[in-house]
């Protein structure tokens, strides 16, 4: 692996074919370029790390745009209403290579209310050989006028599924195996993002060395917690036993681990446990993504119906999640939850 090459960039995906999860989009935009119907303003909107940029660059490189004929411009770093203008009186300079240029316009919601009807213009009548790809996280915050004149693509963020075998695929082309366990922990870690998987996967192989191990040893590299520490609280929330649950939480507040991820994955378990309950049928799909140790534990869990794990619990743990970013004891909304699950 080169030591000067992040992974999300030496992997990042050159052709439609080798885009992940986005197949709804995918295919209209193959399907316009095969028509020659191409929308002269669109939007890929979706959350960090799905792959927004990188799409357009595979759409101009599909349509035949040179390099030196697609221009990316960064909308936080250039959000005024005197870099759009310059941008407006660019445009009508012709490619130098190319039939078409191509603006890649990101994080687009970054631009002032200036800047923001300066392009508008722009982008309702762009010259014929400019096409105009706006990238954002939020799409909310764009002004509807600005939305009615772009083709609106909604990127998915990838499932935990397609993270994990995202990360197992880029592994074995860096020569290493990566057991399923310590995958999905990958996956889950980087909570809907191609980008963060690939740089949760880096820093997992900067520190094992020739052999990546199994869930635990990856755990202990990206501050997740134990598998047995999840299955714990687990089991102390189930017995009401608070001194049990409540230990394994200090636990990995010692450990000094990441108590979001540590909350993501008790929320998964617990909401596991309630579907398992209600949804008998679908264990195979419910559980598939869990190690056989942990199948055991809910299925054991889901079939006492009295257990405090309920629709009720996992409430009132959802709760505790939001209010972690609220203090600086991150672990205490988790503690008083545990405490009210328990004696309620």
């Amino acid at each position: 692996m080169s030591e000067h090459v992040a992974l999300y960039r030496k992997h990042r995906p050159a052709s439609f074919a080798q885009v992940r999860d986005q197949d709804h989009i995918v295919t209209v935009l193959e399907g316009a370029i095969a028509k020659n119907n191409i929308p002269h303003a669109m939007l890929f909107s979706g959350t960090r790390g799905t792959g927004k940029t990188t799409l357009a660059r595979i759409f101009a490189k599909e349509i035949g745009v040179a390099d030196v004929d697609l221009y990316e411009i960064d909308a936080a770093s250039n959000r005024g209403i005197d870099d759009i203008r310059e941008l407006r009186d660019a445009v009508h300079t012709l490619p130098y290579e190319s039939e078409k240029k191509v603006y890649i316009i990101d994080e687009v919601h970054m631009l002032t209310k200036e800047a923001f009807n300066a392009l508008l213009k722009t982008l309702e009548e762009p010259p014929s050989h400019v096409i105009f790809i706006l990238a954002t996280t939020e799409e909310e915050k764009l002004l509807d006028t600005i939305l009615s004149r772009c083709q609106v693509f909604r990127m998915h963020s990838p499932s935990r599924r397609v993270l994990a075998a995202t990360v197992t695929d880029i592994a074995k082309k860096e020569g290493f195996e990566l057991q399923k366990d310590a995958a999905d922990l990958i996956a889950i870690a980087a909570d809907g993002s191609f980008r963060d998987a690939l740089g949760v996967m880096q820093k997992v192989i900067m520190a094992s060395g020739d052999n990546i191990g199994d869930g635990d040893e990856v755990a202990a590299i990206i501050g997740a917690p134990k598998s047995t520490i999840i299955a714990d609280l687990i089991d102390g929330i189930h017995e009401k036993n608070v001194e049990k649950a409540l230990g394994a939480v200090g636990q990995v507040v010692s450990d000094h681990g990441d108590m979001k991820l540590f909350m993501r994955l008790l929320l998964e378990r617990v909401r596991a446990v309630m579907l398992l309950r209600n949804m008998p049928n679908k264990k195979e799909e419910l559980l598939a993504a869990f190690s056989e140790k942990d199948r055991e534990q809910l299925e054991k869990l889901a079939e006492e119906a009295a257990s405090p794990l309920n629709s009720h619990a996992l409430i009132r743990l959802l709760s505790a999640a939001e209010g972690m970013g609220k203090t600086q004891l991150s672990h205490l909304p988790l503690e008083v939850a545990i405490v009210e699950i328990c004696n309620k």
